[in-house]
């Protein structure tokens, strides 16, 4: 198993990283799109479809919401400005927000509450549409800031949420083994503990301001990422323990196959599904 997490990790990395940072705009929203689909389809089992045809269904219908949000905001007019975006856009990632809120309550009464949600498919449905949708256009809005005079920009900014969530989650995972006894949510996620949380954060922490020394960041731009990461780094633990919570009522313990050694996308995105919103929209509202 862990061979087979190593050998999927060293393909998949190098494989996102070119298609962030070379893939033209059209294309990385094409492949996003690909991405969110496949997620809609794991999504399915949450829901409780056992039948191909409602999960083929879902994603279609998932993929449809994603085309027209595409095709009612160009992707080259989402920012008015370098520093402003389109309101319904703006109104959009704070839906997310909103969704969040409301995920990390159900998530930390779990699992009280869960009857209203479990027993009804439809809601799980709305769940699934407002955890995927908002990722896609929170990657589109972050790979467009700026494309037009620097291609790369977008590309550096995934890259930052990159460095904040995967380094979270190796500091997490190596803190909690070495010192965890504290469990964070034993209802919803056993393995995870007190420990190993706060040290993802602190080493999140600290390889983003390595990365803001070698930039030659002002004092100004630290005060204000600093904060974002802790934020950030945090709001990724809600996304893996949401998904762990829809995958505990559902019975199942990876959300697909597609990636050996590590389940399926959603379990590779569950935490991006929940910061790329809440990051895009920061960057939106404060930039630095």
């Amino acid at each position: 198993m862990l061979k087979h997490r190593i050998i999927t990790a060293l393909v998949l990395a190098p494989a996102t990283i070119a298609s962030i940072f070379y893939l033209p705009l059209p294309y990385f929203s094409a492949l996003m799109l690909a991405v969110m689909g496949i997620g809609a389809w794991e999504w399915g089992p949450l829901m409780g479809f056992a039948n191909k045809r409602r999960r083929i269904a879902f994603v279609i219908v998932t993929s449809i919401l994603i085309a027209t949000l595409w095709y009612y905001f160009p992707l080259l007019e989402l920012w008015i400005t370098t520093s402003k975006l389109q309101e319904p856009i703006i109104y959009i990632l704070w839906l997310a927000v909103a969704w969040w809120v409301l995920s990390a309550t159900l998530t930390f009464l779990y699992p009280r509450y869960s009857k209203f949600w479990s027993s009804h498919r439809s809601i799980r449905g709305v769940f699934g549409w407002l955890t995927l949708v908002p990722t896609w256009l929170a990657f589109i809005v972050m790979r467009s800031s700026e494309y037009q005079t620097d291609s790369y920009h977008g590309a550096q900014l995934i890259m930052f949420l990159f460095l904040m969530v995967w380094s979270a989650d190796i500091g997490a995972y190596f803190v909690g083994k070495s010192f965890g006894k504290n469990k964070l949510m034993p209802n919803v996620s056993p393995g995870k503990t007190m420990e190993g949380f706060i040290g993802g954060v602190v080493v999140a922490c600290i390889l983003v301001t390595v990365a803001g020394l070698t930039m030659n960041w002002q004092l100004e731009q630290f005060y204000l990422v600093i904060p974002i990461t802790i934020l950030i780094t945090t709001v990724s633990v809600l996304g893996d323990l949401n998904e762990s919570m829809f995958k505990r009522q559902a019975g199942i313990k990876d959300s697909g196959s597609i990636l050996p050694g590590h389940g399926g996308i959603l379990d590779r995105i569950d935490s991006l599904t929940a910061t790329a919103p809440i990051y895009a929209l920061c960057y939106a509202l404060i930039g630095w």
